[in-house]
């Protein structure tokens, strides 16, 4: 299994790249957008801060941005075309639809006692300071910052995992990171190999398997059950905030900054892909992982540039290029060469 996932690790760092591209190409349409997102990539990857603190930055520069320069996040093009068949429901009537406090009131009640009653029955079982507790509150916190979708997030899980908590180590994240490529899953779902790893390797007094499948088993449920207790009590209000330039201004200045958000990924994966030993330089508020040259590894290095030249020269499918690295990972584990 090691041998393939060299290949789909070495693969992955070229989607990240092609990520960090398409996303570029339509956020960051000024100049002043790419400073955003260039500060962002500057203050994950140099300074270390935590992503939450990077996306409530982000937010409030996109809301100064726009007033200062209107019509920055216009997105423009969106009337439809003259023969566009007619929509399902009407715009109108999603407009005029009159807002039910109760409902809202409703599932935000329900919506909270399915995310947090297992977080509760877990902390009362195993204790506050239990790998499990920690899971529970962690990754309902990330939950709530998941803006910009995995890629963006993932960054910070690893800061967190593999830094302040230690539940994986660097190489591992980068495997979980290929283990969640190669399946028909969210991306996100790397979170369940994190909290499966770490419960297995902290178990308390249970049996680390048991732990580590109610690990795994609660860090989904507190990862997904937000998700659909914001569509559902936001839902009705979508519309309603389509030209609201408070809203337009702060979810533009986060859309910009998750460019470098993904960029940083895309470094910390590269830096614990590429060299099998690293370092970190701490200078007053610097905090910059650094690779050791002499550490560098060579099959890994020719497997991303074999994906990245297959994606971006021609324009292969996600699927073939995936295949591709797989096979090359698995002749590279055969031949005997380091596999990282």
């Amino acid at each position: 299994m090691k041998k393939r996932w060299i290949g789909h690790r070495r693969f992955q760092h070229a989607l990240n790249f092609w990520a960090v591209i398409r996303v570029a190409r339509r956020a960051l349409g000024h100049p002043a957008l790419v400073v955003l997102a260039a500060a962002a990539f500057v203050a994950l990857a140099v300074f270390g801060v935590p992503f939450p603190v990077v996306i409530a930055a982000a937010g409030l520069a996109g809301l100064v941005l726009n007033r200062k320069l209107p019509g920055l996040f216009a997105t423009g093009g969106e009337k439809e075309a003259p023969d566009a068949a007619p929509p399902v429901i009407s715009d109108d009537s999603l407009h005029a639809e009159r807002l039910s406090s109760r409902r809202a009131g409703l599932i935000l009640v329900t919506g909270l006692v399915l995310w947090f009653v297992p977080i509760l029955a877990v902390v009362l079982w195993t204790g506050p300071a239990s790998v499990l507790a920690q899971q529970g509150l962690f990754f309902s916190g990330t939950a709530l910052v998941t803006f910009g979708g995995a890629y963006a997030v993932l960054s910070y899980v690893a800061q967190q995992a593999v830094e302040i908590f230690h539940w994986v180590t660097p190489s591992e994240m980068v495997r979980g990171l290929a283990l969640a490529e190669t399946t028909p899953g969210p991306l996100i779902m790397v979170v369940q190999f994190v909290a499966f790893i770490g419960a297995f390797r902290n178990p308390g007094g249970l049996d680390p398997w048991a732990a580590a499948f109610i690990g795994s088993l609660l860090t989904t449920w507190v990862t997904f059950v937000p998700c659909f207790l914001f569509i559902f009590l936001g839902a009705p209000y979508v519309e309603r905030l389509r030209g609201n330039t408070t809203v337009t201004g702060i979810l533009g200045g986060i859309t910009a900054a998750v460019v470098g958000v993904i960029a940083n990924l895309a470094l910390y994966f590269a830096v614990h892909t590429f060299f099998a030993e690293t370092s970190t330089l701490a200078w007053g508020p610097v905090n910059l992982n650094l690779p050791a040259p002499g550490s560098v590894n060579p099959a890994a290095l020719v497997i991303a540039a074999a994906a990245a030249l297959m994606i971006f020269r021609f324009r292969l499918s996600t699927l073939r290029t995936l295949g591709v690295c797989a096979a090359l990972g698995l002749i590279a584990g055969l031949a005997g060469l380091p596999l990282g």
